[in-house]
């Protein structure tokens, strides 16, 4: 279960950042309509990897056991201190960006407001999950793509 959950996890994270980007190229370019779905679908993986990742985090991850075992002496090393702490922050700060973002376009009194509501909401969850992924050269990196 473990690997079958974990290679949805590693996979999905790329529909979640294209659907983010989308919805910033979409803002920027004025489609409004356009943004609103690239935002809905980017906001519907984050949940989705959200879920996945609690489920490692919680459930299936055996690094994550040991981790969750031995928390205090996790935080000194910086592969576990990445997989306890950072990588799950920035990863649920991006998720509460994008539902807030969204929320707030959604009810925004102008299209230009709405717009620019999206812009900063979903930079910001990009750039959150940009810097909470596990890019392979920093510690405890994992490849790009699962096979």
């Amino acid at each position: 279960m473990y690997t079958i959950v974990l290679g949805l996890h590693s996979w999905i994270r790329w529909i979640a950042l294209v659907a983010a980007f989308g919805t910033i190229i979409a803002a920027v370019r004025r489609r409004d309509a356009v943004a609103d779905r690239w935002a809905l679908i980017a906001m519907s993986t984050l949940d989705l990897q959200m879920l996945l990742g609690l489920l490692l985090y919680l459930a299936v991850s055996p690094n994550m056991r040991e981790i969750l075992a031995n928390f205090g002496a996790s935080m000194k090393d910086p592969v576990a201190r990445f997989w306890a702490v950072e990588h799950i922050s920035a990863m649920f700060g991006a998720v509460v960006a994008a539902h807030i973002g969204r929320v707030l376009a959604r009810k925004a009194k102008s299209p230009d407001s709405s717009r620019r509501r999206l812009l900063i909401a979903f930079s910001t969850a990009t750039i959150l999950m940009l810097v909470g992924m596990p890019w392979p050269q920093r510690p405890g990196g994992r490849p790009l793509f699962r096979v």
